[in-house]
This record gives structure tokens, sequence and C-alpha cells, in this order.
């Protein structure tokens, strides 16, 4: 297997700059995933260090080795593409023996090494079969197969699943997951959807305008945000975003206003945050509650109506446009008896919720022990 480490590295066609001085490090056998909106410059990145395109200033290592003027075939990679690619005349066996041939193995090298992949990717018995006769997820699955006899040292995946249907892309996700551990392989993997990410990687990547925003954990990520756009992104639904005015700073936090009357002490580094400063609050649809009475005075209030339900079996989501034009997204059980036009009270702990200042930085939250 292998690391990688890319440093200060761009690219520009001609005089539009679309990668800004990207600094990454990919541990050996990590899964790492690169998120973002489309045109983040996310699968750019990945054909960078794949050599399918060129790099315009920084370095590109794989292991120790400077691999920016390598060609592809030299790099030791395999790369499974959106598109299946396969090639329509062969049977499976035939598909993923092609690269094999090419690199001279043997017959019996070939043999063994198809029959391992394709019992790993459970298409053993798909092995005499054409592309035509096979169904999105298994093609998807011989693709990988094709990659993994080739024993590469770098895996790369631009967004694989996108062409499957949604339950596919769930069973197919697993799959990967699984595979990745028993392989213990590098790989670096493109997708758009940040719930993917969430579940498959050891690390995510979130890029957004040619530069990285936050590279952590999923958790890491879902915590403790660097900006607004990574609290944005990260989470489904998103999370929700409130103008809210600073009245106090101290050591232990902020206190800020979000409407009239409403008042809470949101413990974060307010070093940034001065009294009088607009800034907003971020809350997660999972964090709001639907008031009951009994919630500490503490909490954070609000009152509204609720426009839209959204039932999803083990929970609802709840659509609550208060009084002031605020409009809020709330889970609640999937036992709830509430409906369309009903008046509700929602609460929020403090001690979760996020802040950002004008800029949309992230004030570090503190917990009990700092």
């Amino acid at each position: 297997m292998a690391q990688v480490r890319l440093t200060n590295v761009s690219k520009s066609y001609g005089s539009s700059q679309v990668l800004h001085g990207i600094d990454l490090h990919i541990a050996d056998g990590e899964l790492v995933v690169l998120v973002g909106p489309s045109g983040c410059g996310k699968s750019t990145l990945l054909r960078m260090i794949c050599g399918l395109e060129p790099i315009t200033a920084g370095e590109l290592r794989i292991d120790d080795q400077v691999v920016n003027d390598l060609p592809p075939a030299r790099r030791g990679i395999a790369m499974v593409f959106q598109s299946y690619a396969l090639y329509p005349h062969m049977t499976v066996r035939g598909n993923m023996a092609f690269g094999l041939q090419i690199a001279g193995a043997s017959r019996a090298e070939r043999d063994a090494r198809i029959l391992a992949a394709a019992k790993a990717l459970h298409i053993d018995h798909l092995l005499d079969r054409r592309p035509r006769e096979l169904s999105g997820g298994q093609r998807q699955r011989v693709a990988i197969g094709r990659a993994i006899v080739r024993e590469p040292r770098l895996f790369l995946f631009d967004e694989p699943l996108s062409n499957l249907d949604a339950a596919l892309r769930v069973k197919t996700r697993i799959e990967l997951a699984r595979l990745h551990r028993e392989l213990a392989a590098t790989m670096i993997y493109v997708t758009h959807d940040q719930v993917e990410a969430m579940t498959l990687g050891d690390r995510i990547v979130v890029m957004h305008e040619g530069r990285i925003q936050q590279a952590g954990s999923p958790l890491e990520l879902y915590e403790h945000p660097a900006n607004r756009f990574v609290a944005s992104f990260i989470g489904s639904p998103t999370i929700n975003l409130v103008p809210a005015t600073t009245q106090a700073c101290s050591a232990a936090g902020a206190r800020v206003e979000v409407h009239a009357g409403c008042v809470a002490d949101v413990p974060v580094d307010a070093a940034s945050l001065a009294p009088g400063q607009r800034v907003e609050i971020g809350i997660r649809p999972e964090h709001l509650r639907v008031a009951d009475g009994n919630a500490p005075s503490a909490d954070i209030r609000f009152g509204g109506e609720i426009t839209l339900i959204e039932q999803l079996g083990e929970s609802h989501l709840l659509y609550v446009r208060c009084a002031d034009g605020l409009e809020l997204v709330a889970r609640a059980s999937g036992h709830t008896r509430l409906r369309l036009g009903d008046r509700i009270g929602l609460v929020a702990d403090p001690a979760v919720l996020h802040a950002f200042d004008a800029e949309g930085r992230a004030c570090k939250r503190r917990t009990a022990t700092t």
C-alpha cells in the first residue's frame, strides 16, 4: 500500500485557477473521502493524483517518490470511474483479465487473482457473462474487481456509486467498507454525497471553491466544524443557522440575543467576538426538541407554526416558521401526534450549539473540562 502527500498543489486552466494551495497527507491504509459540492475541485484533484491531469504547481509524493511528471501507468494506481467503462464485447473474466494481460501476467496468475477478487465481491458466478447481462450494481463491482486484480498500491474512486439507485448505493457502500477492511488498502474516494462520506471515510476532506475547508474524522467534522460552510455541508438535514447579536463576551462564552426576549449563554471561545457583533448560531435539527414544559431555564427557545412534516418512519422532520420569519427544521419522534398548522415551542441546549462570527469562522466550543 502507499501514503500520499500533496504540498501546496494548485491547478490552473489558463488564467482560471481551480485548486489553491492544497496540502494533504494520506496515511498508508487510510480511506480518505474528498467531499464537496459540484465544481469544488475534488475530481480534478483525484485526476491529478492519478496522472490524468498535470499539476500546475506544488509537489505530489506517493510514498517517497515525487510523481508530478510520472505517467499514470507507472504510479501503481487503479482508478474506478463514475461510468463503469467496461468492454462490452468481453466477458466479466475478460474485463478483469485485460490489464493483467497487458502487464504480462501468466494465465495461472490471472486466473488466481480474478477468482480471489470475484469471490471478495460476490461476482464469481458472473465471470462468463457480458456487461449487458449485468445490473448496474454488478457492473460497478466488476469495475472494482478489475482494479483489485492489478494489486495497486493506491485505489482512487471517482463517484463510483452515483449511477446506482438508493437501495443499491447503500448495499454497495457497505461492500466497499468491508473491502477496505479486508484489503487494508489506501483509498481516496470522491463523492458529493455527505452521507456517503460520513459512513465510508476514516477521514473526510471537505472542499469548497478549490480549497480545503477542513479535514478530520466524520465525528470531528460533525461536532467541531471549522466554519459555517462545513457545518452546513456535514449533517442531514442541514444545520439551522439563526442570526443573533452578542450582548456580552467572557471567558465562559458569549451571551447572545437570538430574538426579542430570547437570550442564551453559549459556551464558546468568544475571543474573536465583541458586544454588539452580529453572529450566527448553528442548531442541528436533532438538537431541537419540542417543548414539553420541562426544559431547563437556560435552554434557547423558539415558537412557531408547523408548515411541513416529512415522515421518515423512525422520526419526523418538522418545518417550523417563527413569527419573525425565521424557518427552522427539527427532528421529532416518529410517534408524534403533531399536525400541519399546529403551533409549537422548540428548545435547544446551549451546550450543543455552534457560533460563527461575521466571516463564517466557527468559535471553538467549550466543554466542561476547558
